[in-house]
């Protein structure tokens, strides 16, 4: 009997460790269901048993009761975290596994592009069916407190980036990450700016970047577009830019700037009024940062557009040779059917 019982075990002994070499083998094999990329998501507390056995109903699981156990038994059942799963084709069980324990889930990309006031940009973001929506609007009261600094204006607070983000962020997510970066970039900019510049201070920096980020459509001038401004601060000239008169004319700027508009004091108007406005005017890229920062050496007082449609623009020095190259901007203008400047 003793032998007989001795011979039995040995077989349950075999049997098992047959068993579980197989279900190592299963373990760490790729997915056989998972033959294409596919998007999965997992809701808070939901139980792992029934989330495996979901898998198994989209054919991307065989054996879910297999993985629930391995879980339950290492500890992994409870630590899953909810969110959304993009899984490839050779992803195993237990790389399955460890991706949902890690909580890697899908990133979403969510883009602020240079120029776009603060306004536009949190329209994106409402408008972006992966966030949810919980900041009313620009003008919503301790907006800036939330995003950790209360004492400015939202404006221009936000630095234009592509940020990764998973489904179910929020709108305010994303703002202090895209303030995070912006004070990181700023204060990296200011460190880096060139002695005697007429700043008093990284604000000021970052209100001329955001009137370069207006001024043309060629960033290679950024820099000389910054000399422009910095020569005409440095002079006491007033700056004389469009953006910020477009700016502080608000819901009524009908798409072209009149005379009377030039002549219409705002606290935007750079037209009637000396120095930099009051905020910036838009989102400002790490380039026009950069500019506004280092100028290049250059002694132009004036630009305009050259009017070839190439977003480039003619500088002078002297008003006698910007009065000329205005005169041939506007004579391109009428050539081309653009009419009036």
């Amino acid at each position: 009997m003793l032998w007989l019982g001795l011979a039995a075990a040995l077989l349950c002994a075999g049997a098992l460790a047959a068993g579980y070499s197989a279900a190592e083998r299963w373990y760490r094999a790729p997915l056989a269901g998972l033959t294409a990329p596919a998007v999965v998501e997992i809701a808070p507390g939901e139980p792992f048993g029934r989330v495996a056995e979901r898998f198994a109903a989209a054919g991307l699981l065989d054996h879910p009761r297999v993985l629930a156990w391995i879980a339950r038994f290492d500890g992994k059942s409870s630590r899953m975290r909810a969110g959304e799963y993009a899984l490839v084709p050779g992803l195993s069980p237990k790389a399955l596994l460890e991706q949902l324990v890690e909580g890697r889930v899908l990133l979403h990309p969510v883009t602020l592009v240079e120029g776009w006031t603060f306004a536009t940009a949190l329209a994106s973001l409402h408008d972006n069916p992966v966030l949810k929506r919980v900041v009313s609007g620009p003008e919503e009261p301790k907006l800036m407190a939330l995003l950790g600094s209360p004492d400015v204006a939202p404006e221009g607070e936000l630095f234009p980036d592509t940020y990764l983000v998973p489904r179910g962020a929020t709108d305010l997510d994303v703002l202090r990450l895209a303030h995070a970066r912006l004070e990181e970039r700023l204060a990296a900019a200011w460190a880096s700016r060139l002695p005697d510049l007429p700043l008093a201070s990284p604000y000021e920096a970052l209100i001329l970047a955001s009137i370069i980020e207006k001024e043309t459509g060629a960033p290679e001038e950024r820099p000389r577009i910054a000399a422009v401004f910095v020569n005409r601060l440095r002079r006491g000239i007033k700056l004389q830019t469009d953006p910020t008169v477009i700016y502080g004319l608000g819901a009524a700027y009908d798409g072209s700037l009149h005379r009377r508009d030039l002549t219409t004091d705002t606290p935007y108007n750079t037209y009637t009024r000396e120095r930099l406005p009051p905020t910036p005017i838009a989102l400002a890229g790490g380039a026009s940062l950069a500019a506004a920062v280092r100028p290049v050496d250059d002694d132009s007082l004036f630009f305009v557009a050259t009017g070839l449609g190439d977003g480039r623009h003619t500088f002078s020095s002297t008003l006698q040779a910007h009065n000329a190259a205005v005169a041939r901007y506007v004579g391109r203008l009428r050539a081309g059917g653009g009419g009036r400047p």
